[in-house]
């Protein structure tokens, strides 16, 4: 009997802290926790055809038969005073500033991505698209530091109701679509990030109604105005419809991808053709008086000022290099073994004085597991 009360009281714990565990990371709302009981004097008598897609009741904004098309949005999600924009990264982006994103790319671990958000960046390019990382990975980074100076941001895998859903519900405030293709795929993407009545975002609670639970106005009724949405042009077909999609209401910047645009047209930096596609994206983005985005080597390029910047291995390696300087990739060489002259793991030093990305990296094996 003892026992059974022992498991019975670690069960109801299992539960309560499951129960606190789910709330805090996705604060997952229910159609219940918007809905009231008591009286409904507006509601159709039961068994009875209130004929309601004829006929409005008295009172109501939007009069004669019931159309779609022509529905007049209510005031509920009216801001007194105006929507203020508490995003950081918004208010840079429209201020001009250069704005940087850190790619979180192999990390699932939100230790590492909270030293990435608070080492400078603007916002986190949590990459979707090309690595293998789940949502409630990602939505497990976000909380471990939902102050960080850099907010959350994510590459999803395509345009999708489903992911640029579970993206914002988890609480990313920079949104990246890539290989955007048409108008329609770019007015498809604004759809699924932003709320009505602009978009058609679904308003089912998440992560992102407890980190931005303060903010002023509520997250519901600003959230349109503070995600930062960022279109990827990367493909002929995408060159082709550039200047329409930059005039999608609701588009924060174009990103001219270096790498597909390259893949996509058969030609690489420096080169005619492939200058003439960046260009057409740059056009596009100013006519459309909206952003620039790029990767961070372009930083000094005429007019970009939001970028994509280093991954997490990436980072590392940079550092040490940086934190070492001329005593990187020293190590000794040993006679024998898979580390000596001829070895499986022996990289070649460089020549004395050959500059590397962490400074000059004089006599020793240079590295090691390329």
């Amino acid at each position: 009997m003892k026992r059974i009360h022992s498991l019975a009281l670690l069960s109801a714990a299992l539960v309560a802290g499951l129960s606190f565990g789910a709330s805090t990371v996705f604060g997952q709302a229910t159609e219940d926790a918007v809905a009231t009981g008591g009286q409904f004097p507006l509601a159709a008598k039961a068994g009875v055809d209130s004929h309601a897609i004829d006929v409005a009741p008295e009172g109501a904004i939007n009069k004669g038969g019931f159309n779609d098309r022509t529905w007049k949005f209510g005031p509920v999600t009216d801001v007194p005073g105006g929507v203020k924009i508490w995003n950081p990264a918004m208010a840079k982006l429209k201020a001009g500033g250069k704005v940087t994103g850190g790619t979180a790319f192999y990390t699932t671990d939100p230790e590492i991505y909270c030293a990435m958000a608070n080492g400078g960046y603007d916002f986190i390019w949590t990459e979707h698209q090309h690595s293998q990382r789940d949502w409630y990975t990602t939505a497990r980074m976000w909380a471990g530091c939902p102050r960080a100076r850099a907010v959350p941001g994510v590459r999803v895998a395509y345009t999708d109701e489903r992911e640029e859903q579970h993206a914002l519900d988890a609480g990313a405030l920079v949104l990246v679509i890539p290989t955007v293709r048409s108008v329609e795929e770019g007015t498809l993407a604004r759809n699924w990030a932003m709320f009505p009545p602009l978009g058609h975002r679904s308003n089912g609670g998440g992560q992102a109604f407890t980190m931005w639970s303060n903010v002023p106005g509520g997250y519901r009724n600003t959230a349109n105005d503070n995600i930062v949405l960022i279109e990827m042009i990367e493909t002929l077909d995408g060159l082709r419809d550039a200047d329409k999609i930059a005039q999608i209401k609701g588009v924060s910047a174009l990103f001219a991808a270096s790498g597909d645009l390259g893949n996509f047209s058969g030609f690489r930096q420096g080169q005619p053709d492939y200058e003439r596609a960046i260009n057409i994206v740059h056009d596009a983005a100013l006519k459309a008086h909206i952003r620039l985005c790029g990767p961070l080597a372009w930083r000094d390029r005429p007019d970009f000022t939001c970028f994509q910047a280093a991954s997490d291995t990436g980072l590392i390696g940079m550092g040490i290099r940086a934190e070492l300087g001329n005593l990187a990739n020293t190590q000794g060489v040993p006679e024998a073994g898979p580390y000596a002259v001829g070895g499986e793991a022996y990289v070649a030093p460089r020549p004395a004085g050959a500059a590397g990305r962490g400074g000059a990296a004089p006599a020793g094996r240079g590295g090691r597991g390329q």
